[in-house]
């Protein structure tokens, strides 16, 4: 995207991202969950953030219906706009990382090359992609908000996995099959995950 304002310049803080990480006692990174709708990627993103709040980490969720209330309510569901959807969120994202924050996104983000270009935004090791592998039927028959029936009804255009295609990650750090496993049994995954990585203390 062309940047349209000029004359403006980058203004580094005093207290920088090291100095917070130092402080919080773990490194920040983005934990950005994607999968269809239905897969659970909202359910396990927060159960995540609540267990490292537990043992006392700084974490905040962006949540996909949250964002669009206000920063993207602007935004549709065509392509076009789910990708400045997903470039938004993720400069959101890396904001909060330079704040030494754990920053959980919770999107669909059906587009692989919308990930990578977030991806590319943060350095080696600071983007986390964890997909949340749920089949299609095992999301239709959950379908908590409807979505679905009215998709196929022809009610939602642009709707991923029935109008609108799902991208599958080729590479995510993380891969969680939350159509066959307990959340309880997700969120260990991915705790012991981020341990592994040494984005959280060990044990």
């Amino acid at each position: 995207m062309t940047t349209v304002a000029t004359n403006i310049h980058w203004h580094a803080g005093v207290v920088g991202r090291q100095e917070r990480q130092k402080l919080n006692g773990h490194r920040s990174a983005i934990l950005w969950f994607t999968g269809l709708s239905g897969a659970g990627k909202s359910t396990l993103a927060n159960a995540v953030e609540e267990t490292l709040y537990q043992l006392g980490h700084r974490t905040f969720v962006l949540d996909g219906d949250n964002v669009r209330h206000g920063l993207c309510k602007d935004l549709g569901f065509s392509d076009q706009d789910r990708t400045e959807n997903i470039r938004r969120i993720g400069e959101v994202a890396k904001l909060f990382v330079d704040g030494g924050v754990l920053a959980l996104t919770a999107f669909i983000s059906p587009f692989r090359s919308d990930r990578d270009t977030v991806r590319a935004l943060m350095a080696e090791g600071d983007f986390i992609e964890i997909y949340c592998q749920c089949d299609l039927s095992v999301c239709e028959e959950r379908d908590v908000k409807g979505l679905y029936k009215k998709a196929r009804a022809g009610e939602i255009p642009h709707f991923t996995g029935i109008s609108s295609p799902y991208e599958e990650p080729l590479n995510a750090e993380i891969v969680v099959n939350t159509a066959a496993q307990p959340i309880e049994v997700s969120v260990a995954q991915v705790i012991d995950a981020l341990r592994a990585r040494n984005v959280i203390p060990a044990l």
